[in-house]
């Protein structure tokens, strides 16, 4: 029997698969993650992500040009500094690096992207923790540490964030955080909430990337990665409570929460391709296992697919470059 049915037909040329393409990605789409480290020279290459630096105020100004020229649409910034202590004392300070950093990068780019700024106190505390911990040290303290991040919420505001990356996976953080700017004075200053951040092995290189100085782990307060359900309603207790953006992180080993949350999510939903995720990439290009540009271009396409409206890639100027 001939087929009459024949879905081949929209594959046959370079410009029919162009008009049958359902999933696109935009530069735009794109938000690049960079570190900067206090007290630093030369940028310092990151061995486990390749490609990938803890930046100098010099070359991080350097790098976001760059970014910008590319078309991305946006860069979350990290910060290193060169003291930490059990509170994270350099996380509010005005003229700790990240909030320094946010100054100078708002004055490198203008309106050219979105400049976002990391919530979290992991890369400022002694202990590698996001949050301040327990008198007793065993636990996080979850109330203790929404009053830190009020404080770093308004000082990041005051550096010049356009958009604060809620990371610490505290309850109440969002609704917190938006009281907090809203009576300093910043209503217009946005919350992308890491809604539902799961205590993943996909971290690994990211640990590296800050100085992390954890020991243990976050699984008592990042989500477990058995739970799918969980993450769905985590966003929309953050939507609740005044995000303006939620976020899935990792991206790939949880695309079904991703497209779970985007059915439903009132607000935009973004996607982080976390450092492991790249990594494993990186590192199989380099033994000539898979195509790289082709595998960067289809993991990236897939979390968009799922539902990504934006998405956070070490990739980002370079996939960005591709694109245009």
């Amino acid at each position: 029997m001939t087929p009459t049915v024949r879905p081949r037909r929209l594959r046959a040329t370079p410009a029919m698969r162009g008009l049958a393409t359902e999933t696109r990605v935009h530069p735009r789409d794109l938000i690049l993650p960079m570190f900067v480290r206090e007290g630093i020279d030369a940028p310092l290459p990151i061995g486990s992500m390749p490609g990938v630096v803890q930046h100098t105020l010099d070359s991080l100004r350097g790098a976001v040009a760059e970014a910008a020229a590319a078309g991305v649409g946006g860069v979350m910034l990290f910060g290193i500094p060169a003291v930490r202590d059990a509170r994270g004392s350099a996380a509010d300070d005005p003229a700790g690096i990240l909030n320094v950093a946010t100054a100078a990068v708002r004055a490198e780019a203008g309106d050219a992207l979105v400049v976002q700024t990391d919530l979290c106190l992991d890369e400022f505390t002694d202990h590698g923790h996001c949050g301040v911990l327990t008198a007793d040290g065993a636990a996080v303290d979850n109330d203790a540490t929404l009053d830190r991040y009020r404080a770093m919420a308004v000082a990041q505001a005051e550096a010049g964030s356009e958009l604060l990356g809620l990371s610490g996976m505290m309850d109440g953080q969002v609704a917190a955080v938006r009281e907090a700017l809203d009576d300093a004075g910043h209503p217009d200053t946005a919350l992308l909430a890491y809604s539902a951040k799961y205590a993943s092995a996909f971290y690994g290189p990211f640990r590296e990337a800050v100085d992390s100085q954890l020991t243990g782990d976050r699984k008592g307060y990042q989500m477990n990665p058995a739970n799918r359900r969980e993450g769905l309603r985590e966003a929309e207790l953050d939507v609740l409570e005044g995000a303006d953006i939620v976020m899935v992180k990792p991206a790939m080993s949880y695309l079904d929460v991703l497209a779970d949350v985007a059915a439903v999510s009132p607000v935009p939903v973004w996607a982080y391709q976390v450092s492991g995720e790249a990594a494993m990439i990186e590192a199989a290009a380099q033994n000539g296992w898979i195509d790289r540009r082709r595998a960067i271009e289809e993991s990236v396409l897939g979390i968009k697919r799922a539902g990504a409206d934006a998405i956070l890639s070490y990739f980002a100027t370079e996939l960005a470059g591709w694109l245009r």
